[in-house]
């Protein structure tokens, strides 16, 4: 009996030496394992960068036509002449590109190699990048139709906070538009000047929006070099344009370099007030309240009217603005578009396929990086000039 007992117990000792051997085992194999050798991440993981959007719809314009860009007028302006510049033919294409945090917060600090762009799905050699610090020429376009009398003292304010944001370099053009349009101030760096001609800006009859962004991204920016954005005020819809439509005006805003920022307010219930005689003020005396609902007012040509003001920040990588859901309104939305237009980063190529006048050619902006917000124009059109 002791003899087993001893043979007994010499095996529980076994036993437990050799658990616990095992456990040790496989915990010292645990911490002393190799680590992995990563993986390389493809440059194709789309989990690993972050991509600027394609428009999701198209307006049926016919795009796919050549466009004759029309030489600028002579204008005669009280301005000092500036310094001439020399203009030399290239074929670079410019793509201003901003990036955000998911909170909408701008991401400093992005070098080159941390961005690729893509033309018709091939890659091309960026030729220049920057962070853009250079002065810009800003066209302010106020709508002052007869449905502006609800918001114009409200545009005029936020119009002038939006220049007090502006560095002392830049230039500020001032276009208001309603039946007519008409330039209140050539593009000057003088506060005073800008100022005065926001507060000229006075009512009139009639929408001439179409015309109002020819005028401003054919006429007069086409004797504008460096950087130019448009900032407009207006509820999109157009009643009287005659020479310019919805598409001519698109296509020439997607072949331009300027940025297009509207200020989007919807004025569709006071109008509709005051088309059937509730609303009173000018715009009820014009239409003659009591009356049917009058072109301009009708809720499809404010549906139009929307989607023109998405497609022009679309095609041209900026973007569209509410004062309603802006906090702070207007101001506000003044004080980000000023802000984004100091942070942009530049890139430049030179595409690889010129392309004939007439085609539109497709841009991807990526970033090397995951979860940003990436914006920036997604094509452009092949013009006789660039």
């Amino acid at each position: 009996m002791r003899y087993n007992f001893n043979i007994l117990r010499l095996s529980v000792i076994a036993l437990v030496i050799f658990a616990a051997g095992s456990a040790v085992l496989a915990q010292s194999g645990r911490r002393s394992a190799p680590t992995p050798t990563p993986v390389p991440v493809s440059s194709d993981d789309p989990t690993q960068y972050s991509e600027s959007r394609s428009q999701t719809r198209r307006t049926s314009r016919p795009l796919d036509r050549p466009v004759q860009t029309a030489s600028a007028p002579a204008t005669t302006t009280n301005e000092t002449p500036e310094e001439e510049v020399l203009k030399i033919e290239t074929n670079l294409i410019s793509i201003p590109v901003s990036v955000f945090d998911k909170y909408g917060l701008y991401i400093p600090g992005l070098r080159q190699s941390d961005f690729k762009i893509f033309e018709n799905g091939i890659e091309q050699k960026i030729e220049y990048f920057g962070v853009q610090d250079k002065p810009f020429t800003v066209a302010l376009l106020i709508d002052t139709s007869p449905s502006a009398q609800y918001k114009i003292e409200e545009i005029h304010a936020a119009a002038e906070a939006f220049v007090a944001q502006l560095s002392p370099q830049d230039r500020v053009i001032v276009i208001e538009f309603h039946g007519n349009v008409k330039i209140q101030c050539e593009a000057t760096t003088d506060r005073e000047k800008i100022i005065r001609g926001i507060r000229k800006a006075k009512y009139g009859n009639g929408t001439s929006l179409y015309t109002a962004v020819d005028e401003a991204v054919r006429k007069q920016f086409s004797k504008i070099e460096g950087r130019k954005a448009v900032v407009l005020f207006t509820d999109g819809v157009d009643t009287t344009s005659y020479k310019h439509t919805y598409e001519s005006t698109v296509i020439y805003a997607e072949e331009s370099d300027a940025l297009i920022f509207p200020i989007y307010y919807n004025t569709y219930l006071e109008n509709r007030r005051a088309a059937q005689g509730g609303g009173g003020g000018i715009l009820g005396t014009i239409l003659g309240g009591g009356g049917p609902i009058m072109s301009g007012v009708s809720a499809a040509e404010y549906a139009l009217g929307k989607r023109y003001l998405d497609d022009l920040a679309e095609v041209t990588g900026g973007r569209v603005f509410r004062p309603e859901s802006t906090p702070g309104g207007l101001t506000k939305a003044f004080e980000g578009i000023a802000e984004e237009l100091r942070r942009q980063y530049n890139i430049g190529y030179i595409p690889a396929d010129e392309g004939k006048p007439g085609q539109r050619k497709q841009i991807k902006v990526r970033v090397n990086r995951p979860n940003l917000i990436v914006r920036a124009r997604d094509s452009y059109i092949v013009g006789t000039t660039r």
